[in-house]
């Protein structure tokens, strides 16, 4: 086993630590480091990557790997390495922001550039030193504003090692999805490591129940792969679903919601029902196929267009 050198720091196999990765500046000039905790074995095996704060505002992430941190999930690994950032956009989770402060997406940025924008820089910087030493990651993310996400497990279409690290994880809902591109699961694909993506909850919430999932998901992942020693709890067969459709409002107005994410559907139920606020009109909007709801949106108000619900299913329109 290798020594891991770290932003000029080596870990050895055996040893913990933290190591802190300059992310750039404030305009005040104070530092912003991004913070790896670095957990290794004596013994060989894999490299797991576990990621939060892709998006500042998604906090749920961040609980999910502060508590794996603190509560020793990582502290006797019998095998292999874990490489944890709980934090890795410090610049959007101080302004409670999506982006950094340039409106860049980071996980629109990969594999990224030290000469370009900031969000490039953070994930050229990821790219780099982190994402070369990992054979496999879960990045960790929530719904937007006002959309709740059911916890759900996302790999990569057509990529087979992506959904056997997913099937691996006994996670109880699995949604297929294709690369985005510069995003950082686009990245490791390319590089033959899969990265499944953790949803749950919503943005600026910290939902226990997500929270509790996501911790769930780290411990089978470490348990699958050896990495800890134990066995999975059993677990009924996942619900996978290959595609996916957004039902949107068709009028704006104040909403009241008659289904929720976690559900399924048949087509033509009723989803929900939109009212003027002047009491004027009235719009129903039904299902358009039938399914399983991952996600719904919390807003009392909507305009027309707004996604309301992120519908699971398998086969043809």
């Amino acid at each position: 086993m290798d020594s891991f050198n770290i932003q000029g720091q080596e870990f050895a196999p055996g040893a913990y630590g933290v190591v802190r990765i300059n992310a750039g500046r404030l305009p005040s000039g104070n530092r912003i480091s991004i913070s790896a905790y670095i957990f290794r074995s004596r013994q060989p095996g894999p490299v797991a990557l576990f990621l939060g704060g892709m998006h500042g505002d998604e906090i749920n992430g961040v609980e999910i790997l502060r508590r794996s941190i603190t509560e020793g999930m990582f502290a006797n690994l019998t095998c292999g390495s874990v490489i944890c950032i709980p934090v890795l956009n410090i610049f959007g989770f101080i302004n409670f922001s999506r982006d950094v402060p340039d409106g860049k997406d980071v996980n629109r940025s990969f594999p990224g550039t030290m000469t370009g924008s900031l969000a490039a820089r953070v994930a050229r910087l990821i790219t780099k030193k982190i994402l070369s030493l990992v054979d496999f990651g879960v990045d960790f993310h929530t719904g937007g504003r006002d959309h709740w996400n059911m916890p759900q497990l996302r790999y990569t279409a057509r990529y087979e090692d992506s959904l056997q690290l997913a099937l691996e994880s006994k996670f109880p809902l699995l949604v297929q999805k294709p690369v985005i591109s510069k995003s950082l699961r686009k990245v490791a694909r390319d590089l033959k490591k899969p990265m499944l993506i953790f949803e749950g909850g919503e943005a600026l919430r910290l939902d226990h129940f997500v929270i509790e999932k996501g911790i769930e998901l780290v411990k089978n992942i470490l348990l699958a792969k050896g990495m800890q020693e134990g066995e999975q709890k059993p677990k009924v067969a996942p619900l996978i679903f290959k595609k996916t459709i957004w039902e949107r409002s068709p009028d704006g107005g104040i909403i009241t919601y008659s289904r929720k994410a976690g559900e399924f559907i048949k087509k033509d139920e009723l989803l929900a029902i939109i009212n003027d606020p002047f009491g004027q009109k009235e719009t129903r909007l039904y299902a358009a196929r039938s399914g399983y709801i991952l996600s719904h949106n919390n807003a009392p108000v909507v305009h027309q267009g707004d996604g309301l619900f992120h519908i699971g299913y398998n086969g043809v329109l």
